[in-house]
């Protein structure tokens, strides 16, 4: 049986100056023939996001190797690589006028590095355009080769974000060749490689999981040192994907919130439209500052 969707994941959606800002975005996105995650996984928050200038730019395409049982974005063989696309991203950005810019990518397992020096492209690219603007990257976990994890840590982004996506017990059910132990071993990884740029990693709930393994996840990211969480309901983006098995209150997102801070995280985001980038801003300048007070 589906549950009905409860009253507080109603999406607001923008109007006057909002959403001509909106628009606006939107042209960018489409005259530069860039993708974005928030169209591509059907993010909630996506008026609200663009309103205000964040949007969070999806490379490598918009085709991902990969049928994670929750995700809205496109599986199959990809056909090609736009070595163009950081100049792009970097010139809409720089169009959109940013301060703060994420980006993300399809898994990309057809690629020897798995799209990383894409990534550390793009970093660059966004760099030599906007000096001042911070840089985070959403990165897949290129399947454990480090050399590649690497190669997007030496192009220092601002934050190093990879996601857990959900509890141990409901991983293999829940994602498409991502292992839980891989994603803890790459955020330790960054951390050894990189350890003054703080790392995030992201939950969605609602999928069968128990409170009592949220907060056993949380520990987990606390024990790689992660800085930044986000915690998220999980909403079904078609009749073919997994079922939402629970909503969550907002005043159970409240509580988790605490559970996290108390377990030292410098920053935890939650909430039932939370998802990794939203509010990323002011995640990664909480983030910084505590890295900046335990050293």
């Amino acid at each position: 049986m589906t549950q009905r969707k409860p009253e507080w994941l109603k999406i607001n959606l923008v109007s006057g100056p909002e959403l001509a800002t909106f628009k606006e975005l939107k042209q960018t996105m489409r005259s530069q023939t860039l993708h974005t995650v928030c169209e591509e996984a059907k993010c909630p928050n996506i008026h609200e996001c663009w309103a205000n200038r964040t949007a969070t730019f999806m490379i490598l395409g918009d085709i991902c190797t990969r049928a994670c049982r929750f995700c809205a974005v496109k599986t199959g063989l990809p056909t090609e690589l736009d070595l163009a696309e950081p100049e792009r991203v970097a010139e809409a950005a720089e169009q959109m006028g940013l301060n703060y810019v994420v980006v993300t990518s399809v898994a990309r397992d057809d690629l020897a590095d798995g799209g990383a020096q894409i990534f550390a492209e793009t970093i660059r690219a966004i760099r030599r355009r906007l000096p001042l603007a911070s840089v985070e990257v959403l990165i897949p976990d290129f399947l454990g080769n480090w050399d590649s994890l690497k190669t997007v840590m030496d192009a220092r982004p601002d934050v190093l974000n990879h996601n857990i996506e959900t509890v141990r017990r409901m991983s293999d059910r829940v994602r498409a060749r991502a292992k839980y132990d891989r994603t803890l071993a790459l955020l330790k990884k960054a951390k050894e490689l990189q350890p003054d740029i703080p790392t995030k990693s992201s939950l969605m709930i609602g999928v069968g999981e128990t409170v009592e393994e949220i907060i056993e996840t949380m520990d987990d990211l606390r024990s790689v040192d992660v800085n930044i969480m986000t915690i998220g309901q999980y909403l079904q983006p078609t009749k073919k994907h997994l079922k939402v098995e629970h909503y969550y209150h907002p005043d159970e997102f409240a509580r988790l919130k605490e559970e996290g801070m108390k377990r030292g995280f410098s920053h935890v985001e939650a909430g039932p439209l939370v998802r990794s980038s939203y509010h990323a801003h002011e995640q990664a300048d909480a983030a910084k500052e505590g890295i900046a007070q335990a050293q």
